[in-house]
């Protein structure tokens, strides 16, 4: 896609900042908890992982380390630490993220190579289908999100970048090595 047609940095960041993203209110945790979940049941305290794209309230990571888990956060806009990027996990978290990548195979790519054998990827985005009607779907209304995806576009990601399986339930798609 053209750079011509994408938000600037300038536009996703006043877009990001408008989002009430605070760690402590309890509707957020919830919001996020299919992947905080997801986390829990296949991974312990003596794993590491990867908020990435943690934006400007990074409620997973808060969440996964006051149960003792080990996590970095990584958010170009908000908390941009290019150290992290170059180590390797057992899982990682993409809350709402997807949606806003301009380059998907870049950064799916990317995604699996920061992952360990055996790790996981988890997402959370709305998938569209056809029984939306896609000029009344609230989803493309933000400016930021310039890329959508159905079921059949993680089977391909699945294919395209080697992971072992795709899981969707609902809002979360969990990706596996």
């Amino acid at each position: 896609m053209s750079k011509y047609f994408l938000p600037n940095d300038d536009i996703e960041i006043d877009r990001y900042t408008t989002h009430n993203n605070d760690v402590n209110d309890p509707r957020y945790r919830t919001f996020v908890s299919p992947i905080t979940n997801g986390i829990l049941k296949h991974f312990g305290g003596i794993h590491h992982g990867l908020d990435f794209g943690s934006g400007t309230g990074p409620v997973i990571t808060v969440v996964l380390r006051e149960k003792g888990y080990s996590i970095d956060s990584y958010d170009p806009y908000f908390d941009n630490r290019p150290k992290v990027l170059k180590e390797t996990y057992h899982y990682i978290a993409c809350c709402e993220v997807v949606e806003h990548f301009h380059d998907p195979s870049l950064e799916f790519q990317r995604l699996k190579k920061l992952l360990k054998p055996n790790g996981k990827l988890f997402i959370m985005t709305d998938l569209y289908h056809e029984d939306i009607i896609f000029e009344n779907w609230y989803y493309k209304n933000d400016p930021t999100h310039v890329f959508f995806y159905q079921e059949s576009t993680f089977e391909c990601i699945k294919k395209k970048f080697g992971f072992k399986s795709v899981e969707i339930t609902g809002r979360l798609i969990t990706f596996s090595l």
